[in-house]
């Protein structure tokens, strides 16, 4: 480690290369070979953790072969944004088709006790200046966020042509007629000029493939199935099921944290089994100072949502217009704390200095994350197992106030799996080391499939110009311009994160990319082009970008503890959160696109 980093940084009260290789025996103690196929897929006699809690499954309707203009498949944030900016671009006759029974996305599926954003709801929330709505929250709650997302699909009518409880099965270009025929689960074979799949990264959920996970006796469900029947209560808790319940739930990640703290309180006992801890910062939410918000100036949004972008990509903003517990995060860890030190130092760091610097600020500011688990839990053992022992960004960092103070509760028992997970489910219960923990009920908290290939999580292949199939043209991985068009496949946009640059603020990317397409298809119109389609040679160049781009964070995710960011330790081209994005950040993205739109050539693409 130079001399100039520790000057920079003053006293340090750790070992650099200590830490370093505590990191690094953390991590190799939880790879494993099978990296994300050690998760079973939601289907066959698993099928029913995948069953929609919220509807009427005996809902019926006749098959549908109209034609419509633009089919949006997903009806999250990506789905509804994608709906909005081509509203406003004049296209008329827009179809939602979501299996879900309603818009919402991620949000229609996570009502599990304690759902809220991690994000200020104020740049969160989509569309607020345009709906001309307040958040109740500085961060939503899931029903808040649900209503907003009906709240969006009213104002842009997009209800009228929905099809929800309904899944596509597959797509098929027809040359002749320049147009997509969308094959349905209720039968449908309808038609549409365009088609956007904004199928999202958080629907699809996963199990955990543990021996004997179909032994169980007790009950079992997803967290993203919440099974209120079985627990009493709601998303706000009170779950008086569950009072002579001994309750566990397999996963300590970003939603585990927010529902465990309800579990705690209402069952009779709770087992919380964990792997690998997660980095939980303090929340401090609250009620919508109204005063506040009613002397925001017009075009608000657009601005907080820029400036959170920039201070959570590193850039040196004037002011922080949010001032939460993220932008806190990063104006220490990224190039904000490198451009203070050169001014401090008299010259710009070196590339090697800057590197070094950022790696002290790392370990200081998760000393400080940890530091908070052994003030905060009393049980020396319980917060010594629930310190987390990586980076800060190789996970998502969490931020609550209840989730920490819920393992002094002497009904609470965290079961540390040192790395391994659970060993084996019985018809009783768990056994983590040998020791079997009998149990009532099993909640699975263990995310969604992300590092599988694409139309499987979609649910359905494509078959694109000369009958080529989507999954077969991305064999070796996704090949797009910009992450939302691909060649052989006309007239279909991909709004999501599929090569391209996201934040940490999501619907910001997606809004992004929505009025970037809305912009394609609108300028499509004007210059009387009815098929829009990727050349190979875009395809070619965009992917060389995404590979110039993405060596840096490749680097650091491979040191990373395994998880969805890293394709479960296994880092490769194609696989992990790290891999396939543009590297060079979301500012310069979405300014590569605002160049590319006011250029006017719309280069990459083919007209006809």
């Amino acid at each position: 480690m130079s001399a100039t980093a520790r000057d920079l940084l003053g006293d340090i009260d750790f070992d650099p290369a200590e830490l370093h290789s505590k990191y690094m025996n953390e991590r190799d103690k939880r790879i494993r070979p099978d990296g994300n196929e050690q998760y079973v897929e939601i289907a066959e006699r698993f099928a029913s953790f995948g069953d929609d809690p919220w509807v009427d499954h005996t809902f019926t309707r006749d098959p549908l072969t109209d034609h419509v203009d633009v089919v949006i498949v997903g009806g999250g944030f990506g789905g509804l944004l994608a709906a909005a900016k081509l509203r406003e671009a004049g296209v008329e006759r827009i179809r939602l088709i979501d299996s879900a029974g309603d818009v919402g996305g991620t949000w229609y599926w996570n009502r599990y006790p304690g759902a809220a954003c991690d994000v200020q709801s104020y740049i969160y929330l989509p569309l607020l200046e345009e709906l001309g709505a307040m958040p109740q929250h500085k961060y939503s709650f899931a029903p808040e966020i649900m209503e907003h997302s009906r709240r969006i699909a009213r104002h842009y009518n997009l209800y009228e042509d929905a099809c929800f409880q309904t899944g596509v099965t597959s797509m098929e270009w027809d040359e002749e007629n320049s147009r997509w025929t969308i094959f349905t689960d209720r039968s449908d074979e309808m038609t549409a000029s365009i088609v956007v799949l904004a199928t999202g990264p958080l629907n699809r959920p996963k199990l955990p493939g543990i021996k004997g996970i179909s032994s169980f006796g007790g009950h079992m469900f997803h967290t993203s199935r919440w099974d209120y029947d079985y627990t009493g209560g709601d998303t706000y808790g009170g779950l008086s099921g569950l009072a002579d319940k001994r309750v566990a739930i397999i996963g300590t990640g970003a939603t585990a944290v927010q529902c465990i703290p309800h579990l705690a309180d209402s069952a009779k006992e709770l087992f919380v089994f964990q792997r690998t801890p997660s980095s939980v910062d303090v929340r401090d939410n609250a009620p919508t100072d109204t005063e506040w918000f009613s002397s925001l100036e017009p075009g608000w949004q657009k601005r907080y949502m820029e400036n959170f972008t920039a201070l959570v990509s590193g850039y040196d903003e004037p002011e922080d217009l949010i001032g939460d517990g993220w932008t806190e995060i990063f104006r220490g860890l990224t190039g904000i704390a490198a451009k203070d030190a050169s001014r401090r130092l008299g010259r710009r760091l070196e590339p090697q200095e800057k590197e070094e610097m950022m790696e002290l600020l790392d370990y200081r500011k998760m000393n400080g994350v940890r530091n908070r688990v052994t003030t905060t839990v009393v049980d020396p053992s319980t917060a010594s197992a629930l310190q987390p022992w990586y980076r800060q960004f190789c996970k998502r960092p969490c931020f609550h106030d209840s989730y920490l103070p819920a393992f002094n509760s002497p009904s609470v028992t965290l079961v540390d799996t040192n790395g391994k997970g659970v060993e084996e489910i019985t018809e009783r219960g768990i056994v983590v080391d040998g020791v079997e923990y009998e149990v009532d009920c099993i909640v699975f908290s263990t995310g969604f499939e992300y590092g599988t290939s694409y139309t499987r999580r979609a649910g359905f292949d494509i078959t694109g110009r000369n009958g080529q199939t989507l999954s077969e043209h991305w064999a070796d991985g996704a090949r797009t311009l910009h992450g939302m068009q691909s060649h052989g496949f006309p007239n279909m946009g991909f709004i999501g994160l599929i090569q391209t640059a996201t934040t940490v603020n999501i619907p910001h990317a997606l809004a992004e990319q929505a009025a970037h397409f809305a912009h394609i298809v609108s300028e499509s119109k004007v210059r009387n082009a009815s098929v829009i389609e990727a050349t190979p040679q875009a395809e070619e160049e965009w992917l060389a970008e995404i590979e110039r781009t993405a060596v840096r964070a490749r680097k650091f995710y491979e040191e990373c503890t395994p998880g969805y960011y890293n394709n479960e330790g296994h880092v490769t081209d194609d696989g992990g959160f790290a891999a396939g994005m543009y590297g060079a950040g979301p500012i310069k993205f979405f300014a590569l696109l605002a160049q590319w739109r006011e250029e006017g050539r719309l280069a990459g693409l083919e007209l006809k």
